[in-house]
């Protein structure tokens, strides 16, 4: 299990293969062929999705929605890790941190 201080912002992140997303009303709804599950991310997971759909670092991640949206740092880190956390435990992304 991957614990959310145990992601740096130099760890890279992207979407595992596997999944059809598809945006619905303005949200983003994803479902994973490998668990049969469906998810809906909403508006905010959403962008986060779009921007994993290629690595990235947890920095660039972090610094593009913060030119996007009007948040804090330490927010928006909390949050988008909280995130990211959720979709690792379920398998849809990879996180690898080379630290």
């Amino acid at each position: 299990m991957l614990d959310i201080q145990m992601i740096s912002l130099h760890a890279t992140i992207e979407q595992s293969k596997g999944s059809v997303a598809s945006d619905m009303d303005g949200e983003k709804v994803l479902m994973s062929i490998k668990n049969s599950k469906y998810y809906n991310l909403g508006r905010m997971g959403g962008v986060i999705w779009d921007l994993i759909e290629k690595p990235i670092s947890g920095i660039e991640l972090i610094e593009n929605l913060m030119s996007q949206y009007s948040v804090e740092q330490k927010e928006c880190e909390e949050h988008v890790y909280s995130f990211l956390e959720l979709l690792h435990k379920e398998g849809l992304i990879q996180i690898e941190d080379k630290r």
